[in-house]
């Protein structure tokens, strides 16, 4: 298999009109998606084709349409709507692909491509890879569609009334949130228009956040990146909970009625251990990535389930998942999928399961999240002017030997370069804050020795 070189954890990324990120690579996109989605197939491709709210999306989306119509495509556009809105648009309508325009949490300024299959799943990193040998060769130049096989675009009108009728689907039918106080910030994001309906038609007194795009706020001072906003407003409203999502409302950190934040452990433990103890979790197991607390680990173990680890990114807690037949995974950073429900994270779904248990055992969400007692943990990152790989670093593998000594049973280390710069990411967890502090200086200064350089810190 060709490695990928444009697509990475998630889709293909970079600040707008500036390669990749530009019209002109869209538009091939565009024809390589439907030249793909074509392939045994007598009837057009039909692609559907959502965004967030960023400026640039209106430039990407019509390139991508336009390669897609070169192509003898048929384009289904949604407008804004959330990422996990077009997988499940892409799956009901039985489309050939889904295609979200997003960076996801990143500035207004960077936006980002990633794609979908029929199923609604994201694509695997073979198929990404055979797109990217379709970009890099001259299969795409040439051989378009004349006359009247020119393939034509059209809005989904209710795409956005399609979603909020799926999301409100995954909250049990015998329960409502009625008279609870809810702030919701969708960071002037994707979910502007759906999250507040969703828990508004579900009952809830909702103040809503962060919903006025201008195509550059998404993500500013707001949702998921900035809670602290979400935080102030539970506490002025004496309010239940607090949901904070990001651009393309895949991710949310959730605010008990106290302002205090709980992450993705501790939702994944809360909806875990109740789906284990309900029969529900399949096979016993949730999955997590490397950077979930160890506290998520004993949560599991002492409700009698199990905890399996992936490579950090959403997209492999979802492969793992789907290879070993497992129904509940996520990220710490707020990533959470539901795969009895969605194909893919989706941040309005997960705050609804949350909402659920809640309502349901009449307890407010800081009880809840009181199963998952942390253990300390230090995240430290320094960029180097190269990368080198791990095992050609001597005195770094020798530091990472001596503190996992030092550690033992009662902590836990990573050490990997992040996937898409230079930078060096140090993670310890333990019982003593000071000793983690230090064992990741001379973890960095390892590395320093080694590439010779001063670094930066990250």
């Amino acid at each position: 298999m060709t490695a990928r070189k444009l697509f990475g954890t998630d889709g293909i990324r970079g600040r707008a009109n500036v390669p990749p990120m530009t019209p002109e690579l869209a538009l091939r996109l565009g024809r390589a998606i439907t030249l793909v989605a074509r392939a045994g197939k007598t009837r057009p491709p039909r692609v559907v084709i959502g965004k967030d709210t960023r400026l640039s999306g209106y430039m990407l989306e019509t390139a991508l349409a336009a390669g897609i119509c070169a192509m003898g495509g048929r384009v289904l556009l949604s407008g804004p709507i959330p990422t996990p809105a077009v997988a499940n648009l892409t799956q009901s309508m039985r489309a050939d692909a889904g295609v979200v325009i997003s960076a996801s949490h990143n500035p207004f300024a960077d936006n980002g491509i990633k794609i979908f299959g029929p199923d609604g799943f994201k694509l695997p990193d073979a198929d990404e890879a055979a797109i990217e040998q379709l970009l890099a060769g001259d299969d795409l130049d040439g051989g378009g569609f004349t006359g009247e096989r020119v393939g034509r675009a059209e809005r989904i009108d209710d795409a956005t009334g399609r979603y909020v009728v799926f999301a409100k689907s995954t909250f049990p039918k015998e329960l409502t949130l009625d008279g609870l106080r809810i702030v919701v910030d969708a960071a002037h994001g994707a979910a502007y228009r759906v999250a507040p309906e969703v828990f508004t038609e579900l009952g809830a007194d909702v103040t809503a956040l962060g919903c006025r795009p201008n195509g550059r706020n998404i993500n500013r001072d707001c949702g998921a990146l900035h809670p602290e906003h979400v935080v102030k407003e539970v506490r002025r409203k004496k309010a239940a909970l607090g949901i904070a999502l990001d651009g393309d409302a895949d991710r949310v950190i959730v605010v008990d009625e106290h302002g205090e934040i709980v992450d993705g452990d501790a939702v994944m433990a809360i909806c875990a251990t109740r789906a284990l103890a309900a029969g529900r979790l399949a096979k016993g197991t949730l999955v997590a990535t490397v950077m979930s607390n160890m506290g998520l680990d004993r949560a599991m173990k002492r409700a009698g389930g199990h905890l399996v680890r992936t490579a950090v990114g959403d997209r492999y807690v979802v492969e793992e998942m789907r290879a070993s037949g497992y129904n509940l995974g996520g990220e710490q950073s707020g990533h959470l999928v539901f795969l009895d429900h969605a194909t893919t994270g989706d941040g309005i779904v997960a705050a609804l399961q949350v909402l659920a248990i809640a309502v349901r055992e009449q307890r407010p969400l800081s009880e809840l999240a009181s199963l998952l007692a942390r253990v300390p943990q230090v995240l430290d990152s320094e960029t180097f002017p190269r990368r080198r790989p791990l095992g050609e670093m001597p005195e770094l593998s020798r530091g990472i030997a001596a503190a996992e000594a030092r550690l033992g049973d009662e902590g836990r280390l990573l050490v990997r370069w992040s996937g898409t710069e230079p930078k060096l990411r140090v993670m310890l967890e333990g019982p003593d804050v000071s000793e983690l502090r230090a064992l990741s200086a001379e973890l960095l200064a390892a590395a320093r020795r080694d590439l010779g350089a001063a670094g930066a810190e990250g």
